[in-house]
């Protein structure tokens, strides 16, 4: 009876809940609560910090793909994350939430449906 009812309990248990994601681009995604700002790279100290991380290699994310760096994405963790996209698209895609990627519901939508 016990081994039966740890099994219910365990179906019961979900995974925590994954928090939203957003897309940068090229399937690259940011946690929405750790992002800080979105800058425009095109000032010469955005550009001389970008350069710098480059160097020291450790804080710099790189999600463009090899196209042209338009935004940089400072993370709370002081991580920065380069990305194609223009800040005005990352910012519209952070306003509006159906274009933020949310793990729990895709899981959700792809379940099984329950037999009646």
């Amino acid at each position: 009876m016990a081994l039966s009812n740890r099994a219910s309990m365990m179906q019961e248990e979900k995974a925590p809940a994954m928090p939203p994601l957003l897309n940068v681009g090229f399937y690259n995604f940011v946690v929405t609560g750790k992002i800080v700002a979105l800058v425009r790279v095109d000032s010469a100290p955005v550009k001389r910090l970008v350069q710098q991380l480059r160097r020291e290699g450790t804080k710099l994310i790189d999600a463009t793909q090899g196209r042209r760096t338009r935004c940089a994405i400072f993370l709370s963790s002081g991580q920065v994350v380069l990305s194609a996209l223009t800040q005005e698209t990352l910012a519209k895609r952070l306003s509006r939430p159906e274009t933020i990627f949310a793990p729990e519901a895709a899981e959700e939508e792809l379940a099984e449906p329950e037999a009646e």
